[in-house]
């Protein structure tokens, strides 16, 4: 097979969605190379394409851009459809789609705050050594520190703060001991084949958790076999494309706290975000939808002693993110739909957060958030 039937990712191993994406490729056994997204990349690939810096970054052989994890992997999944990455069972494949947002967009949480509160110094020299391989270590340095500048300062939007770190801290240890609890028992997260959820989640915790040093050695020292799932969603065998999702539509019982922890924690904020986003959107109807439209709280550890309440930016991409699970929901028919509202109680999710329409439908158009 020539390098022309190759799909050519355009991404970086400090990335977290690039690291959603090769994982993908290398599990379904996609032909793919890899280009680390230099500075020279930027230029002569990513933004002429795109329009604007964004990685991962993929361009098929026929010559199509592909941008965003999740397009990136649908579409692929139409080319490639086999095995599928979305289980067949119902309620498995609500909690894949869950388990996606919950990677993609929750965990950005603990993952921003572990690398530049814990590892900064280490991936400011990355980012240098990844726009200028040819640099020296001081000029790398100078330019990862260019370059961090717009990632460092958005944790206040992401609400880490002085008054969120501990909580910060003490879910994201929590969540990793109950992955732990998990993964002595099952390879991936649904059976033994990674489905949706396991790419959703790999983006965090292999590329912020388990790469940065601090946060690599705080996964070993807590959840060892997090670290092993880490490390075979990331060098996958040809066996596992064989393997099998649990039968019946199961959702296994070590599955339900890591749920049930994302119904918690932020269920309550996509409620909020769609609220605030309908409002937004009566006010400025013509307007291109911005990144953020304001500011809400939000709250972790909820009825414990490290409850604690913060204030974060309101991100309307997580409601395109949520109506993925949303359609799942409403297409289902009604025996299959009380499966699915059975597991939505059985960890504390609100129903109403995938019965209800949204009254704006949001799409992408030319890589950007846009209404349908």
């Amino acid at each position: 097979m020539t390098s022309d039937s190759h799909y050519r990712l355009y991404g970086g191993e400090i990335s977290y969605y690039s690291g959603k994406v090769r994982a993908y490729l290398g599990h379904k056994g996609i032909p793919f190379e890899e280009y680390p997204a230099t500075r020279e990349i930027y230029k002569e690939i990513i933004l002429p394409r795109v329009g604007w810096p964004v990685i991962p970054v993929v361009v098929t052989p026929e010559g199509e851009t592909l941008q965003d994890s999740t397009e990136i992997i649908d579409a692929l999944e139409q080319r490639f459809p086999e095995p599928s990455v979305y289980p067949e069972g119902s309620s498995q494949k609500l909690a894949a789609l869950l388990l996606e947002v919950y990677g993609d967009e929750w965990l950005k949480i603990p993952a921003m705050h572990y690398r530049w509160n814990h590892n900064s110094a280490w991936i400011i020299r990355e980012f240098g050594r990844l726009s200028r391989p040819d640099a020296t270590p001081a000029e790398q340095d100078e330019i990862g520190e260019r370059t961090c500048r717009p990632f460092r300062g958005s944790l206040p939007a992401l609400g880490v703060s002085d008054m969120t770190i501990p909580a910060i801290e003490a879910s994201y240890e929590s969540l990793l001991r109950d992955l732990d609890v998990h993964l002595k028992h099952n390879p991936f997260l649904l059976g033994n084949r990674p489905s949706m959820a396991d790419f959703g989640l790999i983006g965090p915790l292999y590329a912020h958790q388990y790469r940065d040093p601090a946060s690599g050695a705080l996964m070993e020292r807590i959840a060892p076999s997090v670290v092993a799932w880490v490390k075979r969603m990331m060098k996958p065998r040809a066996a596992e494309a064989a393997g099998e999702f649990v039968p019946n539509d199961l959702i296994p019982s070590t599955l339900l706290p890591i749920l049930a922890r994302m119904a918690a924690e932020q269920f309550p904020v996509l409620a909020a975000t769609r609220t605030a986003f309908e409002a937004w959107n009566q006010l400025h109807p013509d307007e291109t939808i911005p990144r953020g439209i304001g500011l809400h709280g939000y709250t972790l550890e909820r009825n414990t002693p490290r409850e604690a309440h913060g204030e974060r930016s309101i991100f309307p991409f997580d409601l395109w993110m949520l109506q993925r699970p949303q359609d799942h929901y409403q297409s289902l028919d009604d025996s299959n739909r009380r499966a699915a509202d059975a597991l939505m109680a059985s960890i504390g999710g609100d129903i109403a957060l995938l019965a209800d329409r949204p009254a704006t439908r949001l799409t992408r158009v030319a890589f950007r958030l846009a209404r349908s």
